[in-house]
């Protein structure tokens, strides 16, 4: 498959001249003449990214260049590179096959020269392979190859998730496929306002896009087809594109781009079931043994295409039991998959089961008073860890569980020997969120009978205790708890504090849902 990128890596554009404002170019030299561009591969315009292939002269070796472009005297948008940068520095922790590995994180003054027109470079190893857009340039991969190609970039998504990072998945020219036959995030540098959801709206407009060659979500690249819309404003379905797309893939595409509506799919792991299936229904059918034919045939000189046919009793009932024996594994293996579609599809909410009680702050709200905040829209984590202020965090590693939309994971606190507090005064979730935001409402769901939590704001994301504000309090049921709160003050951290424990002094939080003040 040819590519439509150029390089220039000689020549009088090549000449090793400083990359000023606009001369972002093959042969131009950036970083205080470290790197030399070689091609360009792609430009979110959103955050006026530009995604280049690049020889460090130092290393003498290729590396992927996002080049964060713009006016450095822009305090906006230094602020928003700076987050970008920041989310880029974590990714150096995260090494997983589905995406590059950061070799370095540059800015202005650390790495970047004056006059450069760059505001930020994020550095990454260069992977050969093709890009996603070439693969789909003249038509759409098939569906048991596209769920194989993905599964590994949603299961790097998985895994970032869980440390609070967010990867920037909702721009295809990030992505290349390869030689192994896998979707690789080679450009990193998640928009300063990206958020999880978003990394999982990415993850299924890739999908569509591999399953139709259209690009589902606004301000796609250039040359690449917008999906079309139906009556209702709304993408239309791949199956409805091509018929022979399956419909689980055809819907779970629509799904992870529904976000937090009804039905809509929040983390990338419900989308990596899917995938599973879909190979698995592709598996099934190449494992199926071939029919054996012990027959001789007199070689008569003639030349065939295929094995000479034969009108053998033997070898037609060998046949005939070889389709049957075939029909009624596809049937069975069509049946298994309905069966886990309906459990998959069927549950759209997360949740233990029982009541639902709604609590409010501490004081009420007055009846004179301003009526408390209506709820909007759910809102996701940018981070998540146990705050703890004495002896050991209990389970830190599992604390991302209580915020991944999936109610078969949880985070648990230790089992204490004594309640609180006894050995310390309580234990809990802090959530720190991308910018501040007014919250109407907290949901909780829990198995565990009887804790009581406060729901607090924190001016940092690691206070003390006593610099912390309770706006919440409930004792929760086993099943969702819905704090309401009284005050939808702006708050960029959001502290779940456990001050009683349930019974056996241990309490388990299976999910937590933020929703934000209209």
């Amino acid at each position: 498959m040819t590519t439509r990128r150029t390089e220039y890596p000689t020549g009088e554009d090549a000449a090793g001249r400083s990359a000023g404002p606009g001369f972002l170019v093959p042969g131009g030299v950036i970083g205080d003449g470290r790197y030399r561009l070689v091609a360009q591969f792609g430009v979110d315009q959103r955050m006026n990214a530009h995604f280049w292939r690049a020889q460090d002269s130092y290393l003498r070796r290729d590396v992927a260049l996002t080049l964060l472009a713009g006016d450095q005297g822009d305090a906006a948008a230094v602020a928003a590179a700076r987050r970008t940068l920041e989310r880029a520095a974590h990714a150096t922790t995260l090494n997983h096959p589905g995406k590059a590995r950061v070799l370095d994180v540059l800015s202005q003054g650390s790495g970047i020269g004056a006059g450069e027109g760059l505001i930020g470079i994020i550095v990454a190893d260069w992977v050969r392979g093709t890009d996603l857009i070439d693969l789909v340039a003249e038509y759409p991969v098939p569906s048991a190859i596209a769920a194989s190609l993905l599964e590994p970039l949603a299961a790097a998504a998985e895994t970032a998730h869980h440390t609070g990072l967010v990867l920037g998945l909702d721009h295809p020219q990030r992505i290349r496929v390869t030689p192994q036959g896998a979707l690789f995030l080679a450009f990193l540098g998640a928009p300063a306002e990206a958020s999880l959801h978003d990394d999982v709206r990415g993850l299924g407009a890739i999908l569509y896009l591999l399953l139709t060659g259209r690009w589902p979500l606004p301000g796609g690249p250039e040359g690449v087809p917008a999906a079309p819309l139906g009556p209702d404003g709304h993408v239309v379905a791949p199956r409805a594109l091509y018929s022979y797309i399956p419909q689980e893939l055809s819907e779970v595409a629509l799904r992870c781009l529904s976000g937090d509506s009804i039905g809509g799919i929040r983390t990338s792991a419900g989308l990596i079931r899917v995938l599973e299936r879909a190979k698995f229904i592709d598996d099934e059918t190449h494992q199926l043994q071939a029919i054996s034919d012990d027959e001789e045939y007199e070689d008569d000189g003639t030349v065939w295409t295929t094995r000479r046919p034969s009108n053998d009793r033997a070898t037609r009932r060998k046949l005939a039991v070889g389709v049957t024996a075939l029909a009624v594994a596809t049937v069975g293996v069509l049946a298994w998959l309905g069966m886990q579609l309906i459990s998959f599809f069927g549950d759209t909410e997360p949740g233990a089961g029982g009541p639902t009680i709604v609590a409010t702050a501490p004081g009420g709200n007055p009846q004179n008073g301003p009526p408390p905040p209506q709820p909007g829209e759910p809102i996701q984590a940018a981070g998540v860890r146990v705050y703890n202020v004495k002896g050991t965090a209990d389970n830190p590693r599992r604390a991302t569980f209580a915020v991944d939309g999936d109610p078969k994971t949880a985070w648990k606190t230790d089992a204490y020997a004594q309640p609180f507090p006894a050995l310390k005064p309580g234990i809990g979730i802090m959530a720190s969120f991308a910018e501040p935001v007014p919250f109407a409402e907290v949901i909780i769901d829990s198995p565990s009978d009887g804790t009581v939590v406060e729901i607090r704001t924190a001016p940092t994301e690691r206070p003390k205790l006593d610099e912390t504000k309770v706006i919440g309090r409930a004792t929760l049921q086993a099943g969702q708890t819905k704090l309401q709160l009284d005050s939808a003050e702006p708050t960029q951290h959001v502290l779940i504090w456990i001050t009683t424990l349930a019974e056996g002094n241990v309490s388990e939080l299976t999910e937590i849902r933020f929703l934000r003040a209209q």
